[in-house]
């Protein structure tokens, strides 16, 4: 397992200032004892860890929560449990004969080994924190029945979550697949998410209609997150998924090719997503920021913005399409080109979908005939929004790049 290992002088004042990063992993290491680290959550509780190597395998094995445990006293355990390591010893070995069978353990062991590798990691770890260690946490893993899940699947859609509850009858069924492989459960064991009746989900086909567009350019404009609003932007103009749109970096654009360059994409291998001369206004417009790497800057130095669900509110509510999700302007590149003639085979080009039965098809449309595709899309787009050029409607000399709301 490959890990970015930044450390930094672990003391309490440090820890009481550090923020979850919304990374499905964030762990913060000690710059005194390899290994040893700080684990947060997106709920709040920070709880070390050691990280060590046996018999080849990696292990994050947590030492207990801070608060509890005082930095001392979890680094002084560290360096005991480092001296088992040195003897040929798996230093938790205990821990683990008395509670591996045990569902908090599971749920460890899967986050750290599988959810990691998942662009949705941090989803799981939401759902498993919220609904399913409140209720499992020190069950046997074998306990839990296909009648536990059914009344978990029945209070989410009760609660008016039908879609989430569908959501975690997915993950329990993905834990208890592991909870085989991984011997927490015998190969003849059933999954205990497996016949349960899911709810009806209706396929969501809202996209920006050429009448509602003026109205969201202007609100756009009018945002006073300058970087949401150009973030938003490029949304409308290239079609990439939301975390793409604001993890990207600079080095990821190639404005003489016109082009930009994602290696880390849903689908698992790079895609270059054409810029339209539009697209191209909006990026060359956006203010670079000293010492940060990433195009839509967020308001911790040298970091991205998180998360633009609060400025979208704002947009859609001044546009009156209180009804549209961020999605569904990645949608509208989508139905606005599939509108303009272009095939079906392109489209998922654009959008770089996954569909397995499609991709080789893809292959056979050349850049360029997938760059004319955007180009057109561009000016279709920006035409209907009643604005003759971008820069007509990026230029916001009023507005500040660094006073806007978050």
């Amino acid at each position: 397992m490959k890990m970015e290992m930044k450390t930094m002088n672990l003391t309490k004042k440090t820890i009481d200032g550090l923020k979850f990063n919304g990374k499905p992993q964030d762990i913060r290491w000690d710059n005194r004892h390899k290994g040893f680290g700080i684990r947060l959550y997106s709920t709040g509780v920070k709880s070390f860890v050691l990280a060590y190597r046996y018999r080849g395998r990696f292990h994050i094995h947590a030492l207990g929560k801070f608060g509890i445990l005082t930095v001392d006293q979890a680094r002084d355990l560290a360096v005991q449990k480092l001296a088992e390591l040195t003897k040929g010893n798996d230093p938790f070995a205990k821990e683990k004969l008395v509670s591996g069978k045990i569902f908090d353990c599971l749920c460890a062991d899967y986050l750290e080994r599988h959810a990691t590798a998942k662009k949705t990691g941090h989803e799981d770890e939401r759902r498993i924190n919220k609904h399913l260690l409140p209720l499992w946490k020190r069950k046997e893993v074998l306990a839990i029945t296909s009648e536990d899940v059914a009344a978990l699947h029945h209070k989410i859609t009760k609660d008016g979550a039908g879609y989430e509850a569908n959501r975690v009858i997915t993950l329990i069924h993905t834990l208890f697949d592991k909870a085989k492989e991984w011997g927490y459960l015998g190969n003849g064991a059933d999954n205990p998410a497996r016949g349960i009746k899911l709810n009806t989900e209706k396929r969501r086909d809202r996209w920006i209609t050429p009448a509602e567009l003026p109205r969201l350019a202007q609100a756009i404009d009018e945002e006073e997150n300058l970087y949401a609003a150009k973030a938003l932007w490029v949304y409308l103009l290239t079609g990439m998924r939301k975390g793409e749109v604001l993890n990207l970096r600079w080095t990821d654009i190639d404005f003489e090719r016109r082009e930009i360059r994602l290696d880390d994409t849903k689908s698992g291998h790079s895609h270059y997503v054409p810029l339209s001369q539009e697209a191209i206004e909006v990026l060359q417009s956006i203010p670079r920021v000293a010492e940060n790497l990433y195009v839509f800057c967020g308001h911790i130095k040298g970091r991205p913005l998180i998360n633009i669900q609060k400025p979208w509110n704002r947009v859609k509510a001044n546009a009156g399409v209180m009804d549209a999700r961020l999605h569904d302007l990645r949608r509208t590149v989508g139905s606005w080109l599939a509108q303009a003639g272009n095939s079906l085979h392109l489209i998922g080009r654009v959008l770089n979908h996954s569909n397995t039965s499609t991709t080789a098809i893809y292959a056979r449309f050349g850049q360029d005939h997938v760059r004319e595709a955007m180009e057109a899309h561009g000016r279709q787009l920006m035409g209907v929004a009643g604005k003759r050029l971008l820069a007509e409607v990026v230029e916001m000399p009023s507005r500040k790049a660094g006073s806007g709301k978050k």
